[in-house]
Parts: structure tokens; sequence; C-alpha cells
């Protein structure tokens, strides 16, 4: 499977365990707000039914007060409690539909609390209202006052109505703690559903990302040492690519990489011993050829020195001159073919003391000055390609002065962990135009039948520093001088200077 498809799907997974969490979660909180609607439908039923009971025991207060006072305020309070019992009963029916148990035991109140008020207290009243008239109704009251006041069958009737209104209402608090507790219930088992889902996740989310990290992990710590083997030299390892996923993909193109580069690397060094093999050819085959046409000008500069024109003798001079500046170009091909072949020999070496070996390749009778910063440091490193370049550099500026009287300045600057060093003349200056061209070999900015120079010296210097990715930087322009700077690791072993 490809490693795309195994994150996405181990992410599938995970979401979904949290999905159902997030449901889980979502419906206790439904069934918390059907809760709360249920509670508020209950208090409400409780507090309607406890409204009924009292204005039970206040129509019977009332109806008791009229007839023993004949007082008119007692029936407003009686007829008061009448309607606002019509009402209760009224709302309390649509509120117990849900419950066929509840909805019964109202009607069978509406019936006890209709014949109470139409069979009993209605007519007492009624009877009370006339017996203040007249004598026989007087008399009807007293009568019907024994039979139903007396005998106890109001009372019992305010007790039935009571005793089937409490009824009614443990009903309702009955099923108020049968909602809480499945509401407890519930809210306990959606924790500890969420809880195990959650650990259920963590785990997985931790095991599948163990799983991942360590299975990209593996393969890309293969192919860094892979890529290590191919940066160190070694083009003939290889990753073994037995399934179809991205990082096989990867590890196929690397082989591929190897295999390509291992033969590239075969072809650059065939062509390079070709190259080597050409350059001594040049420079060694050539210069005997160049030797012997150098002794018969020799010799006929001895023989005929006397029969010589002044012409001829200097178109011999010119001659010598070609010979030597052949051989110079030979010596600084196969000098330049040689930088970056050879084993670098590192030693302790005394900036001073190689400054002195500068000057010996310094014209002879020259006036221009060379100024050099005292006290250069002590470092360890390539003394011998240290030497070639500051040798080029110098030589170069004493070659190129144009002032007789000039100066050539070497000093240096000290950075954390190389150093700088710095070349400067006041002579001629080069234009930003040359400043790439100079450093590219057999280049020079003069005719060659004007001045004799092979233009190898800074070619020399600038892949010396290529081959140790360092930087050689020109500062020039002309009339101002020049100033070519170049960054030397201050030790290039674990040797440390005394």
């Amino acid at each position: 499977m490809k490693i795309a498809y195994t994150i996405f799907l181990s992410f599938f997974v995970i979401l979904f365990l949290f999905t159902v969490v997030t449901y889980q979660n979502t419906r206790l909180a439904e069934q918390v707000n059907e809760n709360s609607e249920t509670f508020a439908r209950s208090s409400t039923v409780v507090r309607e039914s406890n409204r009924f009971q009292r204005n039970v025991l206040n129509i019977a207060s009332a109806l008791r007060g009229y007839v023993l006072s004949n007082e008119a305020t007692f029936l407003q309070t009686y007829d008061s409690a009448v309607t606002e019992n019509e009402e209760i009963l009224a709302e309390l029916d649509t509120l117990v539909q849900q419950n066929p148990r509840q909805a019964a035991l109202l009607r069978e109140i509406r019936e006890l609390n209709d014949n109470w008020v139409n069979e009993l207290a209605q007519p007492l009243l009624e009877a009370k209202k006339s017996s203040i008239s007249s004598d026989s109704g007087k008399h009807a009251f007293q009568k019907l006052y024994r039979a139903v006041v007396v005998t106890g069958h109001v009372k019992e009737a305010q007790a039935l109505i009571q005793g089937r209104t409490s009824q009614f209402t443990n009903i309702e608090y009955s099923f108020r703690k049968a909602n809480k507790q499945a509401l407890t219930a519930s809210i306990e088992k959606t924790k500890r559903t969420s809880y195990y889902l959650t650990a259920v996740s963590i785990v997985s989310g931790f095991f599948i990302a163990l799983f991942l990290a360590r299975f990209i992990s593996v393969k890309i710590v293969k192919m860094v040492r892979m890529a290590n083997e191919i940066a160190n030299g070694n083009y003939h390892v290889s990753m073994q690519t037995d399934r179809s996923t991205e990082f096989n993909q990867l590890a196929s193109a690397l082989n591929d990489m190897a295999q390509i580069l291992s033969q590239n690397i075969s072809l650059l060094k065939g062509k390079n011993e070709e190259l080597d093999q050409f350059a001594h050819i040049v420079s060694h085959d050539l210069k005997a050829p160049l030797r012997g046409i150098d002794n018969v000008v020799t010799w006929i500069e001895e023989d005929k020195s006397f029969d010589l024109s002044a012409r001829m003798k200097e178109y011999l001079i010119l001659i010598k001159g070609r010979i030597k500046r052949a051989e110079n170009l030979l010596q600084g091909i196969l000098m330049y073919s040689r930088i970056g072949k050879e084993k670098p020999e590192f030693e302790k070496t005394d900036l001073n003391k190689l400054m002195n070996e500068v000057r010996e390749y310094l014209p002879e009778n020259s006036s221009i000055k060379l100024e050099v910063q005292p006290n250069l440091p002590t470092i360890f490193t390539e003394r011998l390609a240290l030497l070639q370049i500051f040798t080029n550099l110098v030589v170069n500026a004493f070659k190129y002065h144009d002032n007789q009287y000039g100066i050539v300045k070497v000093y240096y600057r000290e950075l954390q962990d190389r150093f700088n060093f710095f070349v400067e003349d006041n002579g001629p200056g080069i234009a930003s135009a040359y400043h790439e061209r100079i450093f590219i070999i057999f280049q020079t900015l003069q005719e060659r039948d004007a001045f004799e120079s092979t233009g190898v010296g800074l070619a020399i210097v600038k892949k010396i520093l290529d081959d140790r990715n360092l930087k050689i930087t020109l500062d020039s322009e002309p009339g101002r001088g020049s100033t070519f700077s170049f960054e030397w690791p201050k030790n290039q072993s674990n040797e440390k200077t005394d």
C-alpha cells in the first residue's frame, strides 16, 4: 500500500473514533435538553396540582364561611377558586396526554370535582340564599345541610378529590425521578463511552504515529546512508525495492542515479586521464623541438654574429622570445592540469618566511616596492598551494604595474574561522567588464606581442581556490589600482599551531 493511502487510512480511523465520541456527546446534549423540557413540564404539573388542591381547600372554606356567616365575600372566593380549578384541569389535561395513567386519574379527578361542586357545594349555596327570603327556604336549607354537611358527604368528597390529586402529583414525582435516573445513567454511560473511545483514539493515534515514524525514518535513514555513500564516491550502492510505495519509487530513482553517476564518473575519469596524458604530451614532447629551435638560433648567433645585420639580430631575439613564451605556456598547462590531482600535504607554515620565498620570484632590479604586513600568522595548512597563490598574485601585480615606483601591499584580516588575505597595488587598474575574464586561462588584457604573458597565473589561483570551495574577489577600477582578496582557513587539520 502506498504511504499516502496508509496515512489517509490511519487518520480516517482516528477521525472516525472522534466522530463517534462527538456523536455520543451530541446525543447526550439532546437528552439533557429533552430532560430539561420534561422537568419544566413536570414542574408545571406539580405546581398546578398544588394550586388545584389549594383551591379545593379554598372552595370548602368559602362554602363553610358563607353558610355560617352569610357574608358575600366568601362567595367571591368560592367563585374564583371554582373558575381557576376549571382552567387548571384544562391545562393539566394538555400536559399529561403522553402518560395514560395520569390522564385516567385526571379524568377521575375532574368527575369528582364536578360532582362535588355541582351536586353538593352549589346546591348548598343556592339553598342558603333561598333561606334568607322565606321560612320554607330556611327549612329546605337546614334539611339539605343535615343531608350533605352533617352527614360528612362534603368532607368525604373533598378528601377523595385531594387524595386523587395527591396520587396524581406522586405519579408526576415518580415520573420525574425515573427520568432523572435515566438521564444520570445515560450521562454515566456517555462518559464511559467517551473515555473509552478517547483512550482508544489516543492509543491508536500513538501507535499509528509510531508506525509511520518508524516506517518513514527507516526508509529515510537508508536513503541518507545511500546518499552519503554516493557523496563519498561509492557509486555502486543500491537499495532493495519490493513494494509500490513512494519511498520505493524514490529508492528506485536513487538506484538509477547511482548507476548513471557511476557510468558518468567512469567516463569522466577516462576523459580526465586522456586530458592528463594530453597535457603531459604537450608539456614534455613539445619541449624537445622548442629546445632544438633555440639551439639552432643560438648556433646562428655564435657562428654568424659578425655577418648578421641588425634587422636579422632583432628577428633572432624575437624568435627566442617566442620560444620562451611557448615554454612558459607549456609549463603553465602542466601546472594547471596538476591542480587538484595531487594529494595535499599539510605542514606548519610561517607566512613571514613564505613571503620571503615569494620575493625570490619578483623581477630583478625592479623599482616597485613590496610592503608586507609584519607579524603574519603561522598556520597549519597546504604550504605549496598557498605559496602558488601569493606568488602568482604578487608577481602579476609587479608584471602589470605601469608606475616605475609603484607599491604592492600584502596584508590580512582575521575572522572567526578563516583569514582574508589582500594583495593590493596602485597600478593601472582593471575595468569591471574584465573582472571575470582575467581568471580564464590564457586570457590577458594586453597584446601578447606587446607584453610577454601566458595568461595562466590568475587561472591557477582561481582553480586552487575553487577546488577548496574558497573565494577570490577583485576590487578595481581603471586608474585606481587593484585589490585581490581571497579566503583561507585558519587551520586545515586538527593539529594546532604552537
